[in-house]
């Protein structure tokens, strides 16, 4: 079929995912190409100290990114979309969405016939949790971040937050959309693993977790119990609910699209990066680089010990995952971007963005393999694998050091991987982790060559780049979208995308040069080193 008879005959697969700056749909048809694409551009906001989305902007965003959708169908193929095959809903995991029954609200978050929410969503960018965090660890003996959604409940009980006893459903963002648009409570296991630690070998929460929870806070008197709040834990390949009328309508305000279509579980967008690679076998591994980034590493087997620095984590088929998670990458080499921009702007320059970016980024890779002493703290927000609550973006050097264009972009672009670099170097250096292959997906790699160079040598590890990487996670949620309807074979997830996705195709791999790793580790004992730099610029200016 053409991409048209496609969308006409209903056998188009859409994939929505909600990423920290921007909504993404993408329209594919039955051989897993993308056919259609629509976005809509949002911000979080700092609000009372936490960083939250609204329930109206989620809302807005994702009617406003499928009416783009819909206008680009529309121009390109002069039809409407009627109906899909199904439908794939992705998200920015962990945080907290918490809900009640009708009318029961902390002052200040929104009410009204559908949102029972009790408190404003709180993103993974929060790092408010470290008490609840610590003591679940130690608790669990097992490392919980403090992003996770466990940690986040605890936080509010050790607070005394009212909202708590009222309770009946916690879920993540995707969870909540998936929610609204089928009915149906349920998670993707990807992503249900970052609420409370799943058992690869159940397939569900840990139970023995769970327990322990709810023997931690049974003096409160709570009349739910964890279990009972938490979403269904469900496997890649199996349905997840079907599309309601209602969600029909909040999907697609224009009213053409019809409701009934199936919907894959609700996924994060760690596993949707390891869809879009080919990243979900054992011994492979992935990095997503855009706002925050992290590195996925599918394991043989367990950790020897856990770490703070390593969340352990599972594919969307439940395979144990090795995640380390940044919260800060791109978002400060993008402003130093926009600042030379407005140089070019000021000097009558006609801008084209990617002509700034390629042109800053290839001359970076001009610069001296350890930036010439330069440092760059791309600390937006805290980081927690680095110690640090909040963020205070730097640029730091001395008198003496080798400060150019080059080395100043190549140091921020060392500062997107450099704390991805630490968690990892704890797999490859002291967990021995062996890995075949890892592919970048993300930003970060839109230049072609210079941010997957930068990586290589940060992992000391050949790195991949996929054409379609550039899809992301919208892609990668549609593909789990199609393993429910389209998997004639009954493969799992791991073959069917080998097979039908990708047909052996790896990318495009980068090795570093034994230079390029020697002056990545030069750059980051300085790096560590100067991190006492950063701490002092959180505890004086507020």
């Amino acid at each position: 079929m053409s991409a048209k008879e496609t969308i006409q005959a209903g056998k188009a697969i859409l994939g929505i995912e909600f990423g920290s700056t921007r909504i993404k749909a993408v329209l594919i048809d039955e051989e897993n190409n993308p056919i259609a694409q629509g976005s809509h551009e949002w911000e979080n906001q700092l609000v009372d100290g936490l960083w939250t989305y609204s329930t109206e902007a989620i809302w807005y965003g994702l009617e406003d990114c499928y009416a783009d959708l819909r206008k680009n169908v529309r121009a390109q193929y002069d039809c409407e979309i009627e109906i899909l095959a199904s439908i794939g809903i992705s998200a920015m995991m962990h945080g907290y969405m918490a809900f009640g029954p009708n009318g029961v609200a902390s002052k200040g978050a929104p009410v009204g016939e559908e949102e029972k929410i009790l408190v404003p969503f709180r993103t993974w960018r929060n790092t408010n949790t470290g008490a609840a965090a610590a003591k679940l660890s130690e608790l669990f003996n097992y490392n919980i971040p403090l992003r996770w959604s466990i940690s986040h409940l605890y936080q509010c009980i050790l607070d005394n937050e009212e909202h708590v006893k009222d309770i009946t459903y916690l879920t993540t963002l995707a969870g909540y959309i998936h929610w609204r648009l089928t009915g149906k409570k349920c998670l993707g296991i990807g992503d249900a693993s970052g609420m409370i630690p799943v058992d690869p070998e159940t397939k569900n929460y840990n139970a023995e977790m769970v327990k322990k929870f709810n023997d931690l806070v049974a003096d409160k008197g709570y009349p739910w119990k964890l279990e009972n709040i938490l979403p269904e834990c469900i496997v890649a390949g199996h349905p997840a609910g079907f599309l309601t009328e209602h969600g029909a309508k909040r999907l697609d305000i224009s009213g053409h699209l019809k409701p009934g279509c199936p919907l894959c579980p609700p996924e994060g967008d760690a596993g949707t990066g390891m869809v879009a690679t080919n990243a979900v076998k054992q011994r492979t591994g992935n990095v997503s680089a855009g706002t925050s980034s992290f590195s996925m590493i599918v394991l043989e087997k367990d950790l020897s010990m856990p770490s703070e620095m390593i969340d352990m984590v599972t594919t969307p088929d439940g395979s144990l995952v090795a995640m380390v998670h940044c919260n800060n990458c791109t978002s400060d080499i993008n402003a130093w971007v926009k600042l030379f921009k407005e140089y070019q702007e000021l000097l009558g320059v006609p801008v084209d963005m990617n002509e700034v970016y390629g042109k800053l980024y290839n001359n970076a890779l001009k610069g001296d393999a350890d930036c010439g002493g330069v440092l760059a703290y791309n600390y937006i927000s805290g980081e927690p694998v680095t110690g640090l609550q909040e963020g205070r973006p730097l640029v730091v050097r001395s008198p003496n050091d080798k400060f150019n264009l080059a080395n100043f972009i190549r140091s921020n672009l060392y500062a997107t991987v450099t704390v991805l670099k630490l968690g990892n170097d704890i797999l490859f250096k002291e967990e021995k982790v062996k890995v075949d292959r890892i592919t970048g997906h993300g930003g970060l790699f839109k230049t072609k060559g210079v941010g997957q160079r930068i990586l290589a040598a940060a992992l000391n590890s050949p790195i991949s780049v996929m054409e379609t990487a550039g899809e992301g996670g919208a892609w990668g949620i549609a593909l789990l979208a199609g393993y429910v309807v389209n998997n004639k074979e009954n493969l799992n997830l791991a073959d069917y995308l080998e097979k039908v996705v990708f047909g052996g195709n790896t990318g495009e791999e980068i090795a570093p040069t034994p230079e390029e790793v020697e002056g990545f580790n030069k750059y980051i004992e300085v790096y560590k080193a100067g991190l006492a730099i950063e701490q002092a610029a959180v505890n004086n200016k507020k």
